[in-house]
């Protein structure tokens, strides 16, 4: 018996897309999903085609226009959202294993990913009745005020590496601020957004105000982001498919928000506390096996302490156990599988590269000996700053080390890629560390722990990493358009 045919109370041989209310299939047909800690087929999912889109845009605007959620007290409709995090967690079980089986990641961080998307829904839920407007004085004759309206039809094209916490963050915002939701999911992950609708159902949403479909990028994707009815986008992915989504906004006057990725670095100053750097470490670049937009990929070291961090760092990866996600329950030194074999070859490959550019393989960089899309976890040192693993985003569970002698040279480095999503400095040194956080050109920047913050703090990037801000009190702001009313008063 196979791991998810023991799971397979949560899996199911085939999942349909959902539509104005309705499970339906797909005009493009089935795709297959993978497990990639395997290489067996988990399901087949149903595949939208531009007809699908359109229907689910057509059912999101009516809904939008009919006022069902525009027109609730805002304190109703973030019951609902606050409601649709705890379904979440009602069904953390079924919706962890089913996470695991086509994504890779361990269980235990399956479990730590929904439970981050339930807090998206508690936090917005919370949000929404605080989205008020003003009063702007214009002297004795008028009485003039701003209103917060939501957009409308709210596309969102999610990525393979957080399918269930990338959806709920946009979708809990949007929801909260009285918007209709399309979501595009991901190829590779497509399964677990059903449970978005099983929670709108069950939390008295009406039909059509959130929409969910599986589709290729290039016909799905497409037919959404160009489509003359949406109002608004949220894209998380590859800067070249963010540019196409933005060009066809562009072409409607639709805004985006767009989370492109990026190359973060962090610097670690001679006076920095290794000890506390090594739990950075394992979870900046090796959670869910690098497979993050904002993954401590680089890691710029004072001259000094190089060896010893290097050292440090070779005997986290080497500690780290790679097996599949399912067999991985508990929280501990373990790492999954990549999505799929094309994204662990492309990594290997990039490793391959660095070698041949003139990088160590310090430890890793090979391909496990296993079925599925197993790279070990692999540090690369000698890396200059202009190499291509040093400005390209791996991916992977690959991080590249580079040295430096100055502060200046440091900060020189870390702003040397196109890319500005987040950036980290480790120091006991304040003014060296204020001096830093205002040098770095990223949107986030963490001061002696990766990853510091939460849902609360706003994350959005610099240059190629893309524009506009999600999480906290910012996001909002995506979703809402301003309204100025200005009344002539008599006498």
């Amino acid at each position: 018996m196979t791991s998810h045919e023991m799971d397979g109370q949560a899996m199911k041989p085939y999942w349909q897309n959902y539509i104005d209310g309705a499970w339906v299939d797909g005009g493009a047909g089935r795709i297959d999903v993978i497990d990639p800690a395997t290489g067996e087929k988990l399901a087949e999912h149903a595949l939208a085609d531009a007809g699908d889109v359109d229907r689910a845009v057509m059912a999101a605007r009516r809904v939008h226009l009919s006022g069902a959620l525009s027109d609730l007290r805002p304190v109703e409709r973030g019951r609902m959202v606050q409601a649709m995090g705890r379904y979440l967690l009602e069904n953390i079980g079924d919706i962890a294993r089913v996470l695991t089986l086509e994504q890779g990641k361990p269980l235990w961080e399956s479990r730590i990913e929904i439970e981050g998307a339930a807090r998206y829904f508690e936090y917005y839920g919370n949000q929404a009745e605080t989205v008020e407007g003003r009063s702007i004085p214009l002297g004795k004759g008028y009485f003039d005020f701003t209103t917060y309206e939501p957009f409308g039809v709210s596309a969102q094209i999610i990525p393979w590496n957080y399918p269930v916490e990338m959806t709920a963050r946009s979708l809990s915002a949007a929801l909260a601020t009285g918007n209709t939701c399309v979501i595009k999911t991901p190829e590779l992950t497509p399964l677990t957004n059903a449970w978005f609708a099983h929670a709108a159902e069950a939390v008295g949403l009406p039909s059509g105000a959130v929409n969910i479909l599986c589709g290729l990028g290039h016909e799905a994707g497409a037919a959404l982001s160009g489509h003359p009815m949406v109002n608004q986008i949220v894209f998380t992915g590859s800067v070249p498919t963010g540019v196409a989504i933005a060009t066809a906004a562009a072409r409607n006057v639709v805004p985006c928000v767009l989370e492109l990725g990026g190359k973060s670095a962090a610097i670690v100053h001679n006076d920095a506390d290794l000890d506390a750097f090594e739990n950075d470490l394992r979870w900046g670049i090796f959670f869910n096996a690098g497979q993050v937009c904002s993954a401590m990929s680089r890691v710029i070291v004072h001259e000094s302490v190089h060896d010893d961090l290097v050292d440090r760092m070779v005997g986290v990866a080497k500690s780290l156990i790679v097996k599949p996600g399912i067999d991985q329950p508990e929280f501990g030194p373990t790492m999954g599988a990549m999505v799929s074999v094309g994204q662990r070859d492309r990594a290997e490959a990039m490793v391959a590269q660095a070698e041949a550019d003139g990088a160590q393989v310090a430890t890793g960089g090979r391909r496990l000996n296993t079925p599925g899309a197993c790279l070990e976890p692999t540090i690369l040192t000698d890396v200059s700053p202009d190499m291509t693993i040093a400005n390209d985003e791996v991916f992977g569970p690959v991080l590249s080390v580079l040295k430096f002698s100055s502060d200046d040279e440091a900060i020189k480095i870390a702003n040397g890629t196109p890319y500005g999503l987040v950036g980290g400095v480790f120091t006991r040194d304040l003014d060296r560390a204020t001096s830093a956080a205002r040098q770095i050109r990223a949107g986030q920047v963490f001061v002696n722990e990766w990853y510091a913050g939460g849902v609360e703090t706003p994350f959005g990037g610099y240059g190629k990493s893309g524009y506009g801000r999600e999480k906290g009190r910012e996001a909002l702001w995506n979703y809402v358009q301003t309204k100025n009313v200005a009344i002539k008063l008599k006498g």
